[in-house]
């Protein structure tokens, strides 16, 4: 409904423009992944740090990050349309937008099938529709083909512990994108109910919780070689060397590239003997 109501808002103001005078500032990642990947990435003059993916992005302007946006260079640029991320940049950044009358369409994905619904948001806005609703097919027919394949799985379920990161040690509960993959595939995140959705931990923690595979998040910046999990051998992770790394562009952008993440997470989380980045 939220989707629905600001494309109702946005086309009044986009229909003055054709399609290749549009003038996109997105601002993430995974947004630019969304706008290239049904054909709309041309249209993109200004991003935010980070945003590196597919390759031509990397040549795109940056007016901003996690620290905050430059309002002032986003005016400058005139743009026809501007797509925030609710939870990833900052409230007072899209409220100045907002009140400056700039156009916006909020992205928020709360579930994976929400990637689908935004990517064919965006579609309509950009005139990429048909390419949007092809892509957002194809989506959610490769997500349904996972669940399908991994919660009809018969072998024992598995206690994961999700390392999002080091120093602080934080992980996930199941009310985040990467809890809610650990539990389609399979496996039982042992933080599942603690009352953050990123809660901070300590090895004490992780001790008790007893993980039968420990996922590390492949992180730019994040040190895992800080925690040295092999001298913890009463864990059965450890025990049976089931400890693994995966790409967190892959499990951490809301991008089609999700899926690809989340099939690495189930590989790891049901055939822990086959480790494909075991440390």
């Amino acid at each position: 409904m939220r989707i629905l109501m600001l494309l109702l808002m946005l086309c009044a103001s986009l229909n003055s423009y054709g399609h290749s005078e549009q003038r996109i500032i997105a601002l993430a990642p995974h947004i630019v992944e969304n706008l290239y990947a049904i054909g709309a990435g041309e249209h993109i003059v200004a991003t935010v740090e980070h945003a590196d993916y597919p390759q031509a992005a990397q040549d795109i302007p940056r007016i901003g990050g996690y620290y905050g946006i430059q309002i002032e260079k986003v005016l400058a640029l005139q743009p026809t349309l501007v797509v925030v991320w609710q939870s990833g940049n900052k409230a007072k950044d899209i409220e100045a937008l907002k009140r400056l009358g700039v156009p916006l369409l909020v992205s928020q994905v709360e579930g994976p099938l929400d990637i689908a619904k935004e990517i064919r948001a965006i579609g309509e806005l950009t005139g990429h529709a048909i390419e949007a609703e092809q892509v957002a097919a194809q989506f959610e027919q490769r997500y349904q083909r996972l669940k399908e394949q991994y919660q009809s799985a018969s072998q024992q379920r598995k206690k994961v512990f999700y390392q999002l990161w080091p120093k602080p040690m934080m992980t996930v509960n199941n009310n985040t994108l990467i809890g809610k993959a650990i539990e389609l595939c399979g496996g039982d995140n042992v933080f599942a109910d603690s009352r953050a959705d990123y809660p901070q931990i300590s090895v004490e923690n992780v001790l008790l919780s007893a993980p039968d595979v420990i996922v590390m998040a492949d992180e730019t910046g994040a040190d895992n070689s800080a925690i040295n999990w092999q001298q913890w051998t009463t864990i059965p992770a450890v025990k049976h060397n089931h400890i693994n790394s995966i790409n967190a562009d892959l499990l951490h952008r809301y991008s089609l590239r999700l899926l690809d993440g989340i099939e690495q997470l189930c590989t790891v989380v049901n055939n822990s003997e086959q480790q494909a980045h075991s440390r």
